[in-house]
């Protein structure tokens, strides 16, 4: 049994991942909040452990005897991201064998501001080993999570659905224009952590690139299926890359629904934000993920992407 502890636990992602870790009954999992725990116990093996990621000796305590620790720490909140290379040292100094940051997404992160956070713990991650390794780590990448093609439909227990650049509910797109062939990995939410769950209890070395590949398609294949599962074809709207290179949105709509740990004040600027950093980085390969991790697991099989959407979009108007 190896002991686990997740640090960010109550978001969505989080949740889902200790879901299919406490389904494997092979798991002593611990949850690290900022917050006070909740009274209602999540399953029979989980605790909740206040801590202060500013307190490094405390924490160096609350780690000893972990094995793994999985970070979905959040990174808005942190732009220097102190709290995840507290983490990171206090894993070391404690003993700690394998460390995960909050990555979960793409695999570059071109064009991604809100995401900048995740390559300061990449190149901290390098730098703690440059001499030696210290601490063995991967960054799983499952791409964009397939359930927020879903959107506005639920298709996961804690993970809400999440507009993107491919409406399905209204059949239209925007697409940068010349990159209709620009891959994408795609990956539902319970494969993602059925795989992640498989590697904790992984007996060898994990791939720094953990990437996690549900499905590899083109925006043109995204597109095609759309237009099955949906019955006819999407309103395509093309975009130029050199507007959007200017910040400029040349298109008749575009994201309004905003992720739930985005404040209020910052809502309307970080949406056209992210939708033209989506389009570009997509056009550059950015949600192109590997398949490292994937690999080491032959035996799983994962939700073809068009039986997911077709499932999801049945009957629906």
């Amino acid at each position: 049994m190896v002991r686990v502890a997740v640090a960010g636990g109550s978001g969505q992602v989080a949740r889902e991942v200790v879901d299919a870790l406490v389904a494997s009954k092979k798991h002593d999992i611990t949850i690290f909040t900022r917050g006070s725990a909740p009274t209602a116990a999540v399953a029979p093996d989980v605790r909740w452990q206040t801590v202060d990621y500013h307190d490094k000796g405390a924490l160096v305590e609350a780690l000893r005897g972990i094995h793994t620790v999985l970070s979905f720490v959040q990174l808005l909140s942190d732009p220097d991201q102190t709290a995840q290379k507290n983490l990171i040292n206090a894993s070391i100094s404690a003993g700690v064998k394998r460390f995960a940051p909050s990555e979960y997404g793409s695999r570059g992160l071109d064009n991604m501001a809100w995401w900048q956070g995740k390559q300061k713990v990449r190149e901290y991650l390098e730098e703690v080993n440059s001499k030696e390794a210290v601490i063995e780590y991967t960054l799983f990448q499952p791409g964009l999570f397939l359930d927020y093609l879903a959107f506005p439909y639920k298709s996961s227990k804690h993970v809400d659905p999440l507009q993107t650049v491919f409406d399905f509910q209204n059949r239209r797109a925007l697409v940068v224009d010349g990159h209709e062939d620009a891959m994408m990995t795609l990956t539902t939410m319970a494969d993602a952590a059925a795989i992640i769950a498989r590697a904790v209890d992984y007996d060898g070395v994990w791939p720094t690139n953990g990437g996690i590949r549900g499905n590899r398609v083109s925006i043109s294949q995204i597109l095609e299926i759309g237009a099955r599962v949906r019955g006819r074809s999407f309103a395509v709207e093309k975009v130029k890359a050199e507007d959007l290179e200017a910040g400029e949105l040349k298109a008749s709509w575009s994201l309004e629904a905003v992720h739930q740990a985005v404040p209020d004040d910052q809502a309307q600027a970080l949406l056209k934000m992210v939708c033209i950093g989506t389009l570009l980085s997509n056009s550059k390969g950015a949600w192109d993920s590997s398949d490292e991790m994937s690999q080491l697991f032959p035996e799983y099989e994962f939700t073809p992407i068009e039986k997911f959407l077709a499932q999801i979009w049945k009957g629906k108007p």
